[in-house]
């Protein structure tokens, strides 16, 4: 019986694990089937910018491979920019319409389509806007319009950025469990929340002129658009002046009220398409396939573009967070590349490890040597960000970016109140006087956070160091500007910390004036592993994706981000060059 039972078993087990070679197989074929299924752009098109997923700078994704989309979460910035960009000179596309956004992007993302969206309408081509919904990051976006509408019965914000910092000072006297902080830097204030209840003043001073500085550029491009002057825009942001649809169109922050079927009629006389004929609609998503097989780039020498994007931390790196061994290697794969000429690296990053940011520090000191590096600078180019930036040739930032953050931290997590709530005792033996290093149940020693201090002060040096060999200026120039201190685009520009304001396109052409090329191509680094291929080396993710998701919708999202940000920091390892706090700006 055992033997049978066994057999029935193995064949049992055999007929599911064919059935799910066999799916799988199906779903090869109809996405190799579908590869070149490319939807057709029709004579006198609208092209809709709906951007309903996270936008990442890059996603690495390679038009050939069938499964490039496969479990892909983000939209690539670079294939929208593309993307709109090839539009600009299709005959088949008359015009765009921005639809609905609710933007996940950063502000200097944000401001990035914006540019490109002002490009486009140089080409004598309209855009045109409308929203039920408008946040102030999709007014922001969708003001570059022609003419912009709401819906007679929606919705709009804006009031002007703020930002929230939580604090868990009394958390951690309640539960037990507290981290200890080591610092360097008087606007280090990713860890002031573990040692206070209440902001800092150096903090609350450096937000709220972040945020001012960030605002200011944005109410300028809002203005030369809307054509209301920069004064009236906070006098509407202050009173409120746009939270109803008919307030919205009094004070001038768009041009009408209408449903949408009114709407697309304006959209039908834009086209000059007869009123009874359907509209010819291209998503950007399906216009991104077919300007993906358009080049506009083209000549004899290349300009590579690295992108770093996310979290630093020791390792390969991915699509989502900045490693060594990705970045290390992309930049030695483009310095040995004869066809390449310049080399663009695109840094979006809150910083993180300490020794992973000078171990790519190195690296483009290397290259360096050999090619020129230009760094273009994203959302956030911030104390790891930008140590992997400092010694680039040049640097260019946008106005909306924010760097700086030169200084670092370093926090271990102590449970030592909590043991005693709970009835544990530890005890340690050891061989030596220092063998038993920390204990994460007993009080930190005096000497182990003198260790701990001396490793963040030589880390902090080195810092310096490297910023001031990079800006070509003194330690203590350097110090000045750092401590910590985060900057705007705008601020690091008079302050010298970045070289031009500009984006990605402006950093790329300044490559290509250094070498002295007219004509040339670009090439992206690096290249990701498929959404399938990271899907089947990690079962696992889907789960602990839908486990977050579920989490996320029990608790509600102000309770998901205390959890989330209290145990970041918990999991950090090493001395910390990162940026000083989580910034949400709304």
């Amino acid at each position: 019986m055992r033997f049978l039972g066994n057999l029935l078993a193995a064949i049992f087990g055999s007929l599911i694990a064919f059935g799910v070679l066999f799916g799988m197989f199906v779903i090869f074929i109809a996405l190799v089937g579908s590869a070149d299924d490319v939807k057709t752009v029709k004579d006198n098109s609208v092209l809709e910018i709906q951007i309903q997923n996270p936008v990442a700078d890059y996603v690495g994704r390679d038009a050939s491979d069938p499964f490039a989309g496969l479990f892909q979460q983000s939209q690539g910035l670079d294939e929208i920019l593309h993307a709109i960009d090839v539009a600009k000179n299709d005959i088949k596309i008359k015009g765009i319409s921005i639809n609905n956004n609710f933007v996940i992007a950063g502000y200097s993302q944000t401001q990035a389509i914006r540019s490109a969206l002002e490009n486009f309408k140089a080409s004598g081509k309209f855009v045109y806007g409308y929203a039920d919904v408008l946040t102030q990051k999709d007014y922001y976006l969708a003001s570059v319009s022609d003419s912009l509408f709401l819906n007679k019965v929606g919705t709009m914000d804006f009031r002007g950025l703020s930002s929230e910092v939580l604090f868990y000072k009394d958390l951690q006297e309640k539960t037990g469990l507290k981290m200890e902080v080591i610092r360097h830097g008087k606007y280090k204030s990713a860890v002031e929340p573990y040692l206070a209840n209440e902001m800092s003043d150096a903090n609350r001073t450096q937000i709220k002129e972040l945020l001012h500085s960030l605002w200011t550029s944005m109410v300028s491009e809002i203005a030369v658009n809307r054509k209301i002057s920069s004064e009236n825009l906070n006098i509407i942001a202050d009173t409120l002046g746009g939270r109803t649809p008919l307030l919205a169109k009094e004070s001038g922050l768009i041009d009408d009220v209408v449903f949408f079927d009114e709407y697309e009629t304006k959209l039908r006389n834009a086209t000059k398409t007869v009123q009874s004929d359907a509209l010819n609609y291209i998503s950007l998503e399906d216009y991104i396939q077919t300007a993906n097989k358009k080049t506009l780039l083209k000549g004899d020498g290349k300009i590579a573009i690295i992108y770093a994007q996310g979290e630093i931390l020791y390792g390969d790196g991915g699509p989502n967070f900045i490693g060594q061994g990705i970045m290390n290697e992309s930049l030695k794969r483009a310095r040995e590349d004869d066809a390449v000429k310049a080399i663009v690296l695109r840094v979006n990053s809150p910083g993180g490890s300490a020794l992973t940011s000078d171990l790519i520090w190195r690296e483009v000191a290397l290259t360096k040597k050999i090619k020129p590096v230009i760094v273009s600078m994203g959302d956030v180019a911030a104390s790891g960000g930008y140590y992997i930036a400092a010694g680039a040739d040049k640097i260019f930032a946008e106005t909306t970016t924010i760097t700086g953050s030169i200084g670092v931290f370093g926090t271990i997590p102590n449970g030592t109140e909590l043991a005693k709530i709970i009835g544990i005792n530890a005890e340690q033996v050891g061989t030596n006087k220092n063998s038993v290093e920390y204990s994460f149940f007993e009080p930190m020693t005096d000497d182990f956070r003198s260790i701990v201090q001396e490793g963040v002060e030589q880390t902090y040096q080195t810092f310096l160091a490297r910023v001031a060999e990079g800006r070509n200026i003194t330690i203590a120039q350097a110090d000045s500007l750092a401590q910590g201190r985060v900057w705007s685009g705008t601020d690091a520009k008079n302050n010298g910390l970045i070289d031009e304001l500009g984006g990605l396109d402006d950093a790329v052409k300044a490559a290509a004036q250094m070498v002295n090329l007219e004509t040339y191509g670009t090439q992206s680094y690096p290249k990701y592993k498929s959404g399938l291929e990271r899907f089947m080396e990690d079962f696992g993710g889907a789960t602990s994706t839908l486990k977050q998701n579920f989490i996320k919708k029990e608790l509600g999202d102000d309770a998901y981000r205390i959890l989330l940000e209290f145990k970041t920091g918990i999991t950090r390892k090493g001395v910390q060059a990162r940026m000083p706090y989580v910034l949400s700006i709304k």
